[in-house]
């Protein structure tokens, strides 16, 4: 199993971006997929957890301002981020494991990770 991100880049303050996270090698409806986020120096953060079509979480400093979407004929999942901040400045991760009941989005949790995109938001 294997994921890939694209679509990072600079960005002013108020602009927005969409990431892309393509799955190969499974099924993306048989798996719950993530976006994680790490900041340079810093720790990474899980920022939207997927774990069904109606069932997203999202970490609480993004809630309105990124959504998360899969599309499973695609085999891809989407992070729709508008109303960037320069503290959305990091490298952005996809993330795939197994379906659990937890809404939990330690990093620890997922085996399935991509190279990441890095995202940069100054004016």
């Amino acid at each position: 199993v294997q994921v890939v991100e694209s679509g990072g880049g600079s960005v002013q303050p108020g602009g927005s971006l969409r990431l892309t996270c393509v799955l190969s090698g499974s099924s993306i409806s048989s798996l719950q997929m993530a976006w994680f986020r790490q900041p340079y120096g810093q720790e990474r953060e899980g920022i939207a957890l997927v774990r069904s079509d109606f069932d997203t979480y999202y970490l609480e400093s993004v809630k309105g301002r990124f959504t998360a979407s899969q599309d499973n004929a695609k085999n891809t999942l989407y992070l729709q981020m508008n109303g960037l901040k320069p503290e959305d400045t990091a490298m952005y991760y996809c993330a795939a494991r197994r379906p659990t009941w937890s809404s939990s989005m330690r990093p620890t949790d997922f085996t399935t990770w991509g190279q990441g995109t890095q995202v940069t938001v100054s004016s």
